[in-house]
């Protein structure tokens, strides 16, 4: 009896055996690891619900399985060099992603997780797939970044011809006067320097814009005479030019205003400091009271720089004599913003501490600066960076898959 309930264990083991064999098989072996039958079989669906989200035709089945099996065996390729490389994805890192998922998407991290499940969907899964990504995405940049050279003048160049820029620019509010000769055109830039351009405009332009005070409709300087386009483009907001000479006779202009996405401006300040740091051999307490002595010093006739090279910790500003340029909001510690932003010009605050230590500081000015420039600048730098780093990720994929080795094992 014991030996056929021993056999009866066997062929049942046997058999669960084979059905978990069967739930998933090895599809493809690429280099260290393997792609399963089960990821191609969801790889398949997703794409599948893809298609029917946007009403597309599938293509036939074997190209779709064979680009789905492709796109598998480059994204292991990239996750064991991730693991060699020790790429890893925190919870903490993880969970600020899907904050930030949730946030462009008006939700609380909550709701969306409630969003995520009601579709049926696995928020652990989505979690696990999304840590995937990131992984896969930071050893992309590494590999490729080092290869990416963008130089001044290659930039320049696209800056000037890229016609995606165009959308960039903003609009300018431009005012103008025309006069028949340069001697009137003389006599009001003098004018200028106390007396209002509209009115000016009113007075003296013989333009059919004159009684608007020489408005000139939004445009963007692109769409201006050229002679207009090169004087007012890349101006700041209240710049006046000097007379310009057309076949109308003298112009001047006034950059009245600006509008568009990148139109920003920023208050910023002006700032100098000193910076002592406690240590092992300078309690808290010792390191106040000589920064205090040294304010001293400074408030009774001592010059703000030639301290600063001597005594401030800070290896970023002491050699500029504590000099930190101009800063805007949200650089810096914010013990340091709000005696920056509450200080007066040209006097020196008393000491106060941050993370980094003790300080004092004095504000040499103030601006409302414009970042227009500025941004266009950056954003044209991230549309030409981001068209090298496809063409060089595309290189540096397919090098890796040449490189591989990989097997296809026959599941029929």
């Amino acid at each position: 009896m014991k030996s056929v309930l021993y056999s009866l264990v066997l062929i049942l083991a046997f058999n669960l055996s084979a059905k978990v064999e069967l739930l998933d098989r090895v599809a493809v072996i690429v280099d260290d690891g393997v792609i399963m039958e089960s990821q191609i079989k969801d790889t398949l669906v997703d794409i599948k619900k893809s298609y029917e989200e946007q009403n597309l035709p599938l293509p036939p089945m074997d190209v779709l399985m064979e680009q789905i099996t492709e796109r598998l065996i480059i994204e292991e390729l990239q996750l064991q060099l991730a693991d060699r490389a020790g790429v890893k994805i925190s919870d903490a890192e993880l969970n600020v992603t899907f904050e930030r998922l949730a946030s462009n998407n008006s939700m609380t991290l909550e709701e969306f997780i409630a969003f995520v499940e009601n579709q049926g969907d696995s928020y652990e899964q989505l979690r696990e797939s999304i840590r995937r990504d990131m992984r896969i995405q930071r050893i992309q940049r590494g590999r490729v970044d080092s290869n990416i050279d963008i130089t001044e003048k290659e930039f320049e160049a696209f800056l000037a011809t890229d016609e995606t820029l165009a959308a960039l620019e903003p609009e300018l509010l431009v005012r103008q006067i025309l006069v028949k000769d340069k001697d009137t055109a003389e006599l009001i830039k003098t004018k200028l320097e106390s007396e209002d351009f509209g009115n000016l405009a009113i007075q003296y332009s013989i333009s059919s814009n004159a009684s608007s005070g020489g408005l000139l409709p939004w445009r963007k300087a692109v769409e201006m005479p050229e002679l207009f386009e090169n004087a007012v483009k890349k101006q700041s907001i209240g710049f006046i030019s000097e007379p310009l000479e057309s076949g109308s006779g003298y112009h001047i202009l006034k950059l009245e205003d600006k509008r568009g996405e990148y139109v920003k401006f920023e208050d910023q300040w002006s700032s100098r400091h000193i910076l002592l740091i406690p240590s092992a051999i300078r309690t808290e307490d010792e390191t106040k009271l000589q920064l205090t002595e040294i304010r001293e010093r400074i408030i009774n006739g001592e010059k703000f720089e030639d301290l600063a090279k001597e005594f401030s910790e800070d290896p970023g500003s002491a050699k500029q004599g504590g000099d930190l340029g101009w800063l805007g909001l949200g650089v810096t510690a914010p013990e340091f913003e709000q005696t920056m932003t509450t200080s007066e010009i040209g006097v020196i605050s008393e000491v106060f501490e941050t993370d980094f230590g003790f300080h004092f500081l004095e504000v040499l000015d103030k601006r409302n600066h414009e970042l227009t420039d500025e941004l266009i600048s950056n954003r044209a730098y991230q549309i030409l960076y981001a068209s090298k780093f496809d063409v060089e990720l595309e290189n540096t994929l397919r090098t890796m898959r040449a490189e591989a080795f990989v097997e296809f094992k026959d599941l029929d």
